[in-house]
């Protein structure tokens, strides 16, 4: 089942599968958003907005509404 990064909770993990928007910008694409790679919701913001995501290593603030159009495939923790 398809999630998108925005709906990840508090130190669940999840795969990239999908960038393909045009609201995902370049730059996070470069950091290593791409499909395929592992990340992890580390903190949020007190407003929710921005998150705080450990992508395959590289620690990167976003934007919720950015994070709403990458889709992910969750991973369950062990």
């Amino acid at each position: 089942m398809k999630h998108t990064l925005a709906q990840l909770k508090r130190g669940e993990h999840a795969v990239i599968a999908d960038v393909s928007s045009i609201h995902i910008p370049l730059k996070l694409l470069e950091m290593g958003c791409l499909p395929g790679n592992s990340v992890e919701l580390v903190q949020v913001a007190p407003f929710q907005d921005p998150m705080y995501l450990n992508v395959n290593g590289t620690h990167l603030a976003i934007r919720k509404e950015t994070a709403a159009h990458i889709l992910i495939e969750k991973i369950s923790n062990e």
